[in-house]
């Protein structure tokens, strides 16, 4: 029998087993990178109260502080402070924040505005950077 191969494998039930494990650790990994991402959250605190809203949503929001009334706005999948009673308004200069890590915050006025959740990667911001 010159030139014939003659295989005689057979499948047996730890390859089974290896092949299964091999195809669930697959598509564990397809859902884990393709799944929808957590859900986005606006996070306002203050120094009495806090509220959340999804970032979609449409929200205009006045937080008592010790210096006065910090107004904070959700609008477009954005969030920024919109006026502050603070002497140097950093926090209105910061700009719209809408990534999952970044935020605004009115210091004197005890005002924390923070993107929660993941839309995207955390956005490198040009200090980090």
């Amino acid at each position: 029998m010159r030139g014939k191969l003659r295989c005689n494998m057979r499948i047996k039930i730890p390859d089974i087993l290896i092949i299964l494990l091999a195809a669930s650790l697959t598509g564990f990994s397809a859902f884990a990178a393709y799944a929808k991402p957590k859900a986005v959250r606006v996070l306002i605190r203050g120094q009495e109260r806090e509220w959340t809203f999804p970032l979609d949503a449409e929200e205009t929001v006045t937080v008592q502080g010790p210096l006065g009334n910090t107004v904070v706005r959700i609008h477009d999948s954005r969030a920024w402070v919109e006026s502050s009673p603070c002497e140097n308004q950093t926090c209105v200069a910061s700009g719209h924040v809408r990534r999952q890590g970044a935020w605004a915050a009115c210091l004197p006025n005890n005002v924390l505005l923070l993107i929660e959740g993941s839309n995207d990667e955390p956005e490198i911001d040009s200090i980090a950077w």
